[in-house]
């Protein structure tokens, strides 16, 4: 698994301070992910930043967009931070029960069968959370102890040691995508202000927040609400 293109800046720009804590933590996360769930295809380092959920860094850009999703519309992730607790998630049993529907269809365009969300407790109190992706079903539901075993040596210290405010992380976003389809993004927005029954500007609002959590632009979180939304046609 190798880190999206805004992981790798945002890596580089904490690295330039003598941080390497967030990119070790990345890489050892992924490599004992992969050893105990071998179709293990993704995973994130999340952040409690002002209250919300944050991607730090990300190990693709499927598992980056999936965050995304959960951002705009919930998923595993944020239910796992904001109740401390592992949620194991069966993409099609999640379709099924028509739970998190943004974020299970893109799940299963992209080629995800299941997720695993662990919250990261420090002292006592949730300080982030790790996302884990799989292109098979159920193949985390053995794994849970070891996961966390195995992840939690390097996550703590990581999300302790990352300064990646959510305003710089839209700061950054928003230079990286002055050229974008607004095209799209228009589309998308009457698609989620249609779909959460909320007025275009608190769309916009949304898909804003969901991009600049995720690490994500606009244009690309507006493509994946369009292509999740056509499956519905």
């Amino acid at each position: 698994m190798e880190p999206i293109a805004a992981t790798v800046r945002a890596l580089e720009r904490l690295s330039r301070y003598g941080d390497q804590s967030a990119a070790r933590a990345l890489e050892e996360m992924a490599a004992a992910a992969q050893r105990l769930v071998p179709t293990c295809t993704g995973i994130s380092l999340t952040v409690l930043d002002g209250g919300m959920s944050v991607t730090l860094v990300a190990s693709s850009d499927e598992c980056a967009l999936l965050d995304a999703m959960q951002y705009l519309d919930g998923g595993p992730c944020v239910e796992s931070v904001a109740t401390g607790e592992v949620v194991d998630v069966d993409e099609e049993d999640a379709l099924d029960e028509g739970r998190w529907s943004m974020f299970s269809r893109a799940s299963a365009a992209v080629g995800v069968a299941s997720s695993l969300s662990m919250p990261i407790m420090r002292s006592g109190e949730v300080v982030g959370g790790t996302n884990l992706y799989a292109s098979t079903p159920g193949a985390f539901t053995w794994h849970h102890e070891s996961l966390a075993e195995a992840l939690g040596a390097w996550a703590p210290g990581a999300v302790t040691d990352a300064d990646l405010s959510f305003d710089r992380r839209r700061e950054a976003a928003e230079t990286l995508s002055r050229i974008i389809d607004q095209g799209d993004i228009n589309i998308a927005i009457g698609m989620v202000a249609e779909g959460q029954a909320v007025t275009t500007g608190l769309a916009h609002q949304r898909i804003r927040e969901a991009a600049a959590r995720s690490g994500l632009t606009e244009a690309e979180v507006a493509r994946v609400v369009i292509a999740v939304r056509r499956l519905d046609l």
